[in-house]
């Protein structure tokens, strides 16, 4: 039996200050490795338009290697924050280790899997022979650092589910400066570094990555965490306790790669229509990714809050937290996207100096704007559904939303060309849809007694 109540410290209570309190760790967590893009965006933004535009595209796809460690590591988020809400300490140990291993198989598997389907992919999808030279020898080097990555991942969900989020800080604050420096050094070749140039860009995020693992280790055991969670009493691998995972991240890993491969296909639909449009494009989306921190965060805090609440035997306080974190998410959202208007040029400035590019970019930016306000709403609701542990609702929600977007992107885009603000309206389209069915189903109560 879990324990109820106050009487379990690992349980989660109502309230803003705690809303914010999760939150506010992971948010900082989520903002520096968007200073990783950002900082790789100008960076490459001062090589040319050419390098700016691949590293969408090469950023993207890396993106839904990174999601599918995401989809892994949250499905044990889901198990780790019910385990915590019950106040089984043994049980995170368990799946910690457990999951620790199983995403070390998971990325493994996809670096092969990827260094076999990237060169066929890519040679179907990009039009221009040099845009695909530079992205297949971007991602050889970038999967190199997958498996850092998703154990990362793995430790996250545990400091979360376990209310010590603002750990995340630390692995995060390590890739930043590591990423920064080494961009620097590679990528124009200082201090003695060859001038690698776009692939410098690859080097500097896999040796952030294996560093950022190495801190979020290291946290664990320079703080003793090992009495409290006995990792060492579960270092075999748990067949039976993999397959419930799986069963619980399964779908969010699908989900996941939806959702971002919907991306990846905007991404080469707006590849088609030219550099200009691509190189705005990816300034458009770091621009989204770094907007939109906050959200993410106050998402990821529902996520668990809700799980938490399940565990404690507290489901009727369920969709009151959801409405909090919603109200806090939608007023984040209104601040930055007032200052995003205000200051729309300078934002732009930051990325190139090509006065046409930025100009060029304005129009798309407002439309973003008018997106991030629905997603501030719907990721916050959405990730609601996924704390409820029934990620099959979740699937078949994003399977439906990524394909309104994707025949939105195949007219809009690939058959008529229209404006690059058109083809980003792709957004509003998205968010809408994902908020109304995450609305419909939280209402209808059909998640209430699901058990992980």
């Amino acid at each position: 039996m879990g324990i109820k109540g106050n009487n379990n410290k690992l349980g989660v209570t109502v309230t803003n200050k705690q809303i914010i309190k999760l939150a506010a760790p992971i948010s900082l967590a989520l903002l520096i490795p968007q200073l990783n893009y950002f900082t790789n965006t100008v960076f490459l933004g001062r090589l040319g338009v050419r390098e700016l535009g691949v590293n969408g595209i090469t950023g993207v796809f890396y993106l839904i290697l990174s999601m599918i460690g995401y989809g892994l590591s949250s499905g044990m988020q889901i198990q780790m924050a019910r385990r915590a809400g019950e106040g089984d300490k043994k049980g995170l140990a368990q799946l910690l280790t457990n999951g620790a291993m199983l995403a070390v198989l998971f990325s493994l598997g996809l670096m092969l899997l990827t260094l076999w389907m990237v060169p066929l992919l890519f040679s179907f999808s990009l039009h221009d022979n040099d845009n695909f030279s530079l992205s297949v020898n971007f991602v050889y080097i970038r999967v190199w650092g997958l498996p850092f990555l998703m154990l990362t991942q793995v430790f996250s969900s545990f400091f979360i589910s376990v209310n010590r989020s603002r750990v995340l800080i630390y692995g995060s604050l390590v890739a930043t400066l590591l990423n920064i420096l080494f961009d620097y050094l590679l990528i124009f070749g200082k201090g003695g570094f060859p001038a690698m140039g776009f692939t410098g860009a690859a080097v500097s995020s896999v040796i952030a990555e294996v560093f950022s693992c190495i801190t979020m280790a290291g946290v664990f055991f320079y703080q003793r965490l090992y009495r409290d969670y006995p990792i060492a009493q579960y270092l075999h691998f748990d067949f039976s306790l993999s397959q419930r995972s799986l069963k619980v991240a399964s779908p969010l890993i699908v989900q996941f790669m939806f959702s971002i491969g919907g991306w990846m296909i905007f991404f080469i639909f707006i590849e088609h229509l030219g550099g200009q449009s691509l190189a705005a494009s990816q300034v458009l989306r770091n621009i989204f990714g770094i907007v939109g921190v906050g959200t993410w965060a106050l998402a990821t805090a529902c996520n668990t809050m809700v799980s938490n609440l399940i565990g404690q035997g507290r489901q009727k306080e369920v969709m009151r937290i959801i409405l909090k974190i919603c109200k806090l998410s939608l007023i984040y959202a209104v601040i930055v996207c007032a200052l995003m208007l205000a200051f729309s040029h300078q934002f732009l400035s930051i990325y190139s100096d090509d006065m046409a590019l930025i100009a060029f970019a304005l129009p798309s930016l407002r439309v973003i704007v008018v997106a991030t306000l629905i997603m501030s709403l719907s990721t916050v609701v959405f990730n609601g559904v996924v704390g409820t542990g029934n990620t099959l609702v979740n699937l078949t929600m994003e399977i439906t939303c990524v394909c309104i977007y994707l025949v939105y992107c195949y007219f809009i885009i690939s058959q008529w060309h229209s404006p690059l603000y058109l083809c980003w309206g792709s957004e509003f389209v998205y968010w809408t849809t994902l908020l109304t069915g995450s609305v419909i189903y939280l209402k209808s109560g059909k998640w209430k007694g699901k058990e992980i």
